[in-house]
């Protein structure tokens, strides 16, 4: 297992709008793999894709037969990854797995190797054991998690591929106890904000209209507006609260004593619910009127992506029994119930109609410098992906 981790993650599976090439190269190198253990039962549902070398993004489905097909076991787990980040930050070559002692440090190692592993290994298990599973299983490997979902999961719901009796995990997050089942996310919002004034020299400021002023003025407006209006407080997520975090800044100027005319920055949005993603926007669109008549900028919201948590899994679906009894049988835990900020391509399925569980054991360090797992958690989650297709 820690040797198939390593091997898939020294291949930078990045997105074309993270400056990637895709994650065709790491597709055909786990399906010769797993073609090496004797499982061929291995189809393709590849979306087109013009932006990456191969002109594709492939999707990848793997189907065991069970002793009951009339229901499935789905596993959707994710092949692409997040560029490293600043260089400075890591230990090592992001892309070459070290282990430092029951650490596997490198990027991807979290996510999503550790559950693509993982689950992989149990089917592998069941198949060296002669072992039936107790359901069909199908387990997805797919594309496009880390950017859009349009090529992955998007496509496969537009395939047809999924179905409403299947019992569905999506290993993508999760805690250092393994305890805790997700049930529901907040709804996402990445806005693009940008302040238009005048560009002049820094010396003649009379001249123009700063507008990095203004953006900054905007920025703490409208900073203060969002966390007094949506401070709703629910403990079934891991943070608590709305949370509004300026993230990405645009290029600017390039002179020290340039004015400058334009700045661009992002703010990335995680709403606990009932709040919309129409209320936020309507409230960055009233700040953004406010500043833009007091410093005579031009103040634009443009949503860069969206997703409304419409629909949580109901904590007595079949998928969150027959996973917490899988849990307490390989690990002797009793699951906790609960809900995340992050976004999980659970949340597309969800508004779709269909009940999904989350869980894996890791310690969030997914998108950090020296993203880590731990041997044991890749080992334990495994038997728990076992005795979920034995039906324990």
């Amino acid at each position: 297992m820690i040797s198939f981790l390593g091997d898939i993650i020294s291949i930078p599976a990045v997105g074309p709008l993270s400056g990637g090439n895709g994650e065709q190269e790491k597709s055909d190198l786990i399906e010769s793999i797993i073609r090496s253990w004797g499982i061929e039962t291995i189809t393709h549902h590849d979306a087109l894709d013009g932006k990456v070398p191969s002109g594709k993004r492939p999707n990848m489905r793997i189907d065991i037969k069970g002793a009951d097909p009339s229901r499935r076991i789905v596993i959707i787990a994710h092949m692409d990854v997040v560029p490293p980040g600043d260089l400075s930050g890591w230990s090592g070559d992001p892309y070459r797995m070290r282990r430092e002692g029951d650490r596997l440090i490198g990027r991807g190692v979290e996510d999503n190797g550790q559950a693509l592993t993982a689950s992989l290994f149990a089917v592998k298990t069941l198949k060296d054991m002669g072992i039936e599973p107790i359901h069909d299983i199908v387990i997805f490997l797919v594309s496009d998690e880390e950017e859009t979902n349009e090529k992955g999961i998007g496509h496969l719901l537009k395939e047809g591929l999924i179905r409403k009796d299947d019992m569905i995990l999506v290993p993508d997050h999760g805690e250092p106890e393994g305890r805790v089942i997700e049930l529901c996310e907040k709804t996402l919002l990445w806005v693009k904000v940008t302040v238009r004034g005048k560009q002049c020299h820094a010396s003649m400021p009379n001249l123009g209209n700063n507008a990095l002023r203004a953006s900054m003025l905007f920025g703490t407006e409208v900073d203060r507006a969002l966390h007094e209006r949506y401070d709703r407080i629910d403990p079934l997520f891991d943070h608590p609260v709305s949370s509004f975090e300026p993230t990405k800044k645009g290029p600017g100027v390039d002179g020290i004593n340039v004015l400058p005319g334009e700045d661009v920055f992002y703010i990335d949005c995680r709403l606990i619910p009932p709040y919309t993603v129409e209320e936020a926007l309507g409230t960055m669109g009233e700040v953004a009127e406010s500043v833009g008549k007091l410093t005579g900028t031009s103040i634009t919201i443009d949503t860069e992506l969206s997703e409304t948590t419409l629909h949580p899994t109901p904590p007595d679906s079949d998928v969150v029994k027959a996973l917490s009894k899988a849990i307490k049988i390989a690990t002797g835990k009793e699951h906790i119930n609960g809900g995340i900020g992050g976004g999980t391509c659970a949340a597309l399925l969800r508004n779709n109609g269909f009940e999904v569980a989350v869980w894996e054991t890791i310690h969030n360090r997914a998108h950090s410098s020296d993203e880590y797992v731990l041997i044991e958690n890749l080992i334990s989650d495994c038997k728990v992906f076992t005795a979920l297709f034995m039906g324990a």
